[in-house]
């Protein structure tokens, strides 16, 4: 039997969120994003095509590396307005049955404390299809408005999340023993309180003392989604991630990201396989080859150059406006994602170096990862191609225009999948945990958090 490959809806609540320029075609509707029905619809839409889930991005500033000022960003719509992405999430989830849900959240201005409940809530109101996307923050704008000069450094960011989620995981997980809510309406007891625990948790950056305010949901800890490729970033995903997103413009820059995850899980402990890997990929299809590629030149023509430029400044933390066009991006030092400048310093599969240019036009479209144009077989067949040759599990599917982009896919690329058998045709019954690895609802022993379960003496 194939290789099953994976989907994920990559969105954002906003305009613009990778495809800069996108959001004037006539039938895009990202400027729906503030209504209800578009996230509903969408979450239909993707259940409909056997996707995982749907993965919303956040950020809390905005892109202003470019040029030094943030005007760009607004004058495109480049992630900004930007809305929360946890509130739409019940909607979606009321509306269907199997489709998880990725939100991301970051560790750098929000205490776990509460952050542990708002979880918890959902992970209960989506009946255990929620994941959290771990990030440490990249835009020195949002550490600005949250009252700091800049953000960390890169590496000690994710010393910071190594903590904040040690006392996530002693909330989540060794708070409230599996049977500690008991709804004794004879005795009038809901919960017993001596298998309620206060964690006790002193720490370099955080004190939290007493217990979870939220009783176990489905799946206690939500599904860990990671997202950094830096060895800072793959040590943290080796011991917390169970769904990776990358990027890569490459299939042999990606090749070599999926060993280097691969084998550092396996350096965790755990298997090779123990998290799934989704690479960022953008599908432009129809019934034709000659369809898909007029789509794809209509598409171009409403692409801004500068918004991508914009974008790309932001998650390189280099300000590519001070470049010209014809230049070779070199050795810069990064202090965002630096996986993104490493990516664009490798070379090209044809040998070339990657100029400012090169990468406002690969960006126009996608954002940080390629774009493919074809018909459904030729789709099926590269993406076929980029599993066997690379060991990704599947692909974290960004949009040119939303949600035409994903009825594109459901309609003419799922099929032709399922019928090579490299499709799921039905989704698992259960939690995402369970759907994504068949190993249950909760942590596997394995992993991190488990250490923190009620009784286990944490490592």
């Amino acid at each position: 039997m194939p290789r099953q490959i994976r989907f994920n809806a990559f969105d954002m609540n906003c305009v613009a969120h990778q495809s800069s320029g996108l959001w004037r075609h006539p039938e895009d509707r990202s400027a729906s994003y503030t209504d209800l029905a578009y996230w509903t619809e969408l979450a239909k839409l993707l259940e409909k095509g056997r996707f995982d889930g749907i993965f919303l991005a956040d950020v809390l500033g905005t892109y202003d590396v470019y040029g030094g000022t943030n005007e760009a960003a607004i004058r495109n719509g480049a992630q900004i307005p930007v809305a929360d992405p946890l509130l739409v999430i019940p909607a979606m989830a009321y509306v269907t049955e199997h489709l998880g849900f990725g939100v991301t959240a970051g560790t750098a201005y929000e205490h776990p404390y509460p952050f542990a409940r708002r979880m918890s809530t959902l992970d209960h109101l989506t009946k255990g299809r929620v994941g959290w996307n771990v990030v440490t923050g990249y835009l020195p704008s949002a550490a600005r408005n949250m009252g700091n000069d800049d953000q960390l450094e890169h590496d000690d960011r994710y010393d910071h999340a190594d903590e904040y989620l040690e006392v996530l995981y002693k909330l989540w997980e060794g708070s409230w023993e599996d049977d500690a809510v008991v709804r004794d309406r004879e005795t009038g007891v809901f919960t017993d309180p001596s298998k309620v625990h206060h964690i006790g948790h002193e720490g370099k950056h955080f004190k939290v003392p007493g217990i979870h305010l939220a009783e176990p949901s489905p799946q206690r800890s939500p599904v860990i989604y990671q997202a950094g490729a830096s060895s800072r970033g793959i040590a943290f995903a080796a011991g917390n991630a169970e769904a990776i997103f990358v990027a890569a413009s490459t299939k042999s820059v990606l090749k070599e990201t999926v060993t280097k995850l691969r084998d550092a899980l396996e350096g965790a402990g755990r298997d090779r396989y123990s998290a799934k890997i989704y690479t960022l990929l953008t599908i432009i299809t129809d019934e034709t080859s000659e369809k898909a590629q007029a789509k794809y030149l209509d598409y171009l023509s409403y692409a801004s150059e500068e918004g991508a430029l914009v974008f790309m400044s932001g998650w390189m933390g280099v300000d590519l406006s001070a470049y010209g066009l014809d230049e070779p991006i070199g050795n810069v030092k990064s202090n965002a994602i630096q996986s993104t400048v490493a990516n664009f310093q490798a070379a090209n599969d044809d040998g070339s170096e990657w100029t400012v240019g090169d990468i406002a036009r690969a960006g126009a479209i996608g954002g940080l990862g390629p774009f493919i144009v074809g018909s459904a077989s030729e789709i099926a067949d590269q993406l076929e191609e980029w599993v066997e040759e690379t060991d990704v599990d599947g692909f974290n599917l960004a949009y040119a225009i939303t949600p035409g982009t994903f009825e594109d896919v459901v309609n003419f690329v799922v099929p032709e999948l399922q019928k090579r058998g490299s499709y799921p045709t039905e989704y698992e019954e259960g939690t995402l945990r369970q759907k994504l690895h068949g190993r249950g609802d909760r942590l596997p022993d394995e992993h991190r958090g488990a250490n923190y379960r009620v009784g286990v003496a944490a490592v």
